[in-house]
């Protein structure tokens, strides 16, 4: 006889999943018996499925400023030798552009051989405006923040990653008394990964009404339409996952790459129901710190910094549509438009918000540099949605699994921890009960 489980001593994952599946099938049975019902749309789809769903991601955002703040003050300060930034830092942002420029290579090499527009004969029957994007030059002018307040309200990453680091270093610097703001801080940044804890545990309910809205309103004709693009997009990012990260683990590494992917399976079903590498900040530092055994020390500084500058999913996203937009319009690229198309994405991706949709805007600025017309972007939106989602996921992996790559290389990581199945789970249960004073 089955034995069902009481639903407190499921695991994270497990309830998680849960959440994700019935939220699926909600969606599709609401959308399949009331089709047209403008009660169920109002009340249901764009009224309580909209706000737990907008409560959760929002709680989520809420959580990303003082967490990346309080986090990387709390790593610089513990750093014995301030000149290990640099060090760090130079191989956190060769790293992240360097697997940026493998996907995206992957991804045209790909599409020239699947060749997904060839035939397609599609006519896009709106235009896509994109915004104005900032010169490369302003780009690393504004990583520098005139109004430290300012950056931390707008949650600008890295304006507030360059403020933490100057502020820790002065911390450090400043003996006996920057000891006690030390320590504040370091209480600081353990309550703030107790609350991450405590949203994680309302989850499944957040991720139930993500998936059942958008299930409600996913265009299916579009994916059928675009069938070929969208099952080599899916290809080409699981590709990426488990050959480009798994292979670097090991390699440079010498980490267990199934131990990785088991671990990733929290943050991976929350970057996939938020589509946001910036809301999912606060799961991933938990999960590489708490789960994998990362130094703090080295994950406040490579998880904030990945989430805005490393976009490997969208990268891919960016060359597998240039290809099929091109085939689709019938337009020839040359050698030197596809170079354009590696060089424009991989830059593109710096400083650009993790933010759901914020791919499209910059295939966009990729489309504008090798004379493809804009209105290509129009045909892959009714897609995009469900893609986004699968890419996001992929770009946190990226990012943990470089955090434990240069954990490794730093003499960061603890091993111990890491090997360990059952490591950091007793963190994400909170019996509210109890309480200590």
């Amino acid at each position: 006889m089955l034995k069902i489980k009481p639903w407190n001593s499921l695991t994270l994952t497990t309830k998680v999943l849960i959440g994700m599946i019935l939220g699926i099938a909600f969606g599709l049975l609401s959308r399949s018996l009331f089709p047209t019902s403008v009660f169920v749309d109002t009340y249901v789809t764009e009224g309580l499925l909209h706000v737990v769903g907008r409560i959760f991601i929002t709680c989520l955002q809420m959580l990303v400023v003082p967490l990346i703040f309080t986090s990387l003050i709390c790593g610089t300060c513990s750093l014995r030798d301030v000149s290990v930034l640099g060090r760090l830092g130079f191989k956190t942002v060769g790293i992240y552009l360097t697997t940026t420029c493998i996907a995206i290579t992957f991804a045209i090499i790909g599409g020239l051989i699947v060749r997904p527009g060839i035939g397609a004969n599609l006519e896009g029957t709106s235009t896509f405006t994109p915004g104005s994007s900032p010169a490369l030059v302003d780009v690393f002018i504004n990583i520098f923040p005139s109004n430290p307040v300012g950056a931390l309200a707008s949650g600008n990453t890295l304006q507030i990653i360059v403020f933490a680091l100057l502020f820790g270093i002065s911390i450090a610097a400043s003996g006996e008394k920057g000891k006690k703001v030390a320590d504040l801080f370091v209480s600081l940044n353990e309550v703030m990964m107790k609350l991450v804890a405590l949203l994680m545990n309302i989850a499944p309910y957040g991720v139930f009404a993500l998936m059942a809205r958008l299930f409600t309103q996913i265009e299916f004709g579009a994916i059928a339409n675009l069938i070929q693009y969208f099952v080599l997009l899916l290809a080409l990012l699981a590709m990426h996952l488990l050959v480009t990260y798994c292979s670097l683990l090991k390699l440079l590494a010498g980490l267990n790459p199934l131990t990785f992917l088991k671990k990733m399976e929290d943050a991976m079903m929350f970057a996939f129901s938020t589509s946001s590498s910036n809301a999912t900040i606060p799961v991933s530092m938990e999960t590489v710190t708490r789960r994998m055994g990362v130094s703090n020390s080295i994950a406040s500084f490579t998880i904030p910094m990945g989430a805005t500058i490393n976009m490997d999913g969208t990268a891919i996203m960016q060359g597998v549509a240039t290809v099929f937009i091109s085939q689709a319009f019938g337009i020839d690229l040359g050698l030197g438009d596809y170079l354009t198309v590696i060089l424009t994405a991989t830059m593109a991706s710096v400083g650009t918000a993790g933010v759901p949709g914020v791919g499209l805007v910059m295939l966009a600025m990729v489309l504008q540099q090798v004379g493809l017309p804009l209105e290509g972007v129009a045909l892959i939106m009714g897609v995009d949605r469900l893609l986004d989602m699968v890419r996001t996921a992929v770009n946190i992996s990226g990012d943990c699994a470089i955090t434990c790559i240069i954990a490794k290389h730093e003499g960061e990581l603890n091993m111990d921890v890491y090997n360990d199945p059952d490591a950091g789970l007793s963190d994400e249960r909170i019996d509210f009960r109890t309480s200590t004073h």
